[in-house]
């Protein structure tokens, strides 16, 4: 059986091959992929080649957001069947370090996620994953939502850690996917204001459909902006989905006194200018995170129930045969890609 596989073989070059089919063990599963998120990680590599310290060995393969069917089954493996649709939460902790048996396994040092030197990515035809980070989906979810639960669990995380609750004003700085499913998350967890800000016009179109009031930070002041909107309060929550310097001193400035600010954007290696006069004057709360932990089921569900519509953030779709086409135009047109979905 032929597993077709794109390959990234350089900066900005994918090319189609095939794979081995994947060899599955007794707590495996072996999934038909149907559906792969463009992730703004996946068109880091593809562009530059790394990520910090995180190096691509050519040829590699990209994509984590995935979901897809059970086409054979481990002879452990009981919750699981052959023809289910799933979708699968792409790191595999160790299970065995101080961090996963604290209940903090995301941040495991030996995690193997996928399309994260050195471990390949899904954008392949068939993969093999373990039962236990393989989630049913229901029928009324298609696969591109089941593979988009992977950046929803991201934006519910930093909800559930800024304590987004009833009655909020919560303020979001970029409007990229994970700024958008953590207004979407916002959402869901009862935040009556949302403000989110951005430089790209496509985006912030996005964001308000969803029912944010934006802010053009080419043309305005975010953290001014903010306060204005709450009569000088500020933000109970702001978060950072972008990660530059001005990002993170505009999400400190506009946080109310006692505040909390939430870190989840990587847009640079280091951010330097940290206000410390403004978190120390206003008593604020920093905090950031890295992935999400334990919380598949929670977006799977809200998905499912209709209470968030991660749906709505896809912008431009492409077949798998095009997975060439989708990246370069992801990376080219990113001032109309606000998300790009593979689908097979």
């Amino acid at each position: 059986m032929s597993n077709k596989t794109f390959y990234m073989t350089d900066i900005e070059k994918i090319e189609v091959g095939e794979a081995p089919m994947p060899q599955m063990g007794p707590d495996d599963v072996t999934i038909k992929v149907q559906s792969v998120g463009v992730c703004g990680s996946d068109l880091h590599y593809y562009r530059k080649g790394s990520i910090g310290d995180f190096v691509v060995e050519y040829p590699f393969i990209l994509g984590h957001e995935a979901a897809g069917v059970v086409t054979a089954a481990g002879e452990n493996v009981k919750k699981i069947k052959v023809g289910d649709r799933v979708c699968m939460e792409p790191g595999v902790p160790c299970m065995k370090c101080e961090e996963c048996l604290s209940g903090h396994y995301n941040l495991c040092k030996d995690v193997k996620f996928w399309a994260t030197p050195p471990y390949d990515g899904v954008l392949s035809e068939y993969i093999s994953h373990p039962a236990a980070f393989t989630f049913p989906i229901p029928d009324n979810m298609s696969f591109t939502e089941g593979a988009l639960v992977e950046p929803l669990a991201i934006g519910l995380h930093a909800c559930n850690t800024g304590g987004v609750k009833l009655g909020q004003t919560v303020a979001i700085v970029g409007a990229g996917c994970i700024g958008l499913v953590t207004l979407l998350a916002a959402k869901a967890y009862g935040a009556t204001q949302i403000i989110v800000g951005d430089v790209i016009d496509k985006r912030l179109a996005k964001a308000e459909e969803l029912g944010a009031t934006v802010v053009n930070t080419k043309n305005e002041d975010f953290a001014a902006r903010v306060l204005e909107l709450t009569g000088g309060r500020g933000a109970d929550v702001a978060i950072d989905c972008a990660g530059f310097s001005a990002t993170v001193d505009a999400c400190l400035t506009c946080a109310k006194p006692a505040g909390m600010v939430i870190i989840v954007g990587l847009g640079a290696d280091r951010v330097d200018g940290f206000n410390t006069s403004i978190m120390s004057t206003k008593e604020l709360t920093v905090k950031s995170i890295f992935r999400y932990r334990n919380l598949y089921p929670t977006a799977i569900n809200a998905i499912a129930d209709g209470r968030i519509n991660v749906g709505a953030i896809v912008s431009h779709r492409f077949s798998f045969d095009d997975t060439i086409e989708a990246f370069a135009t992801c990376t080219r047109d990113i001032q109309n890609v606000v998300k790009g979905v593979i689908e097979y």
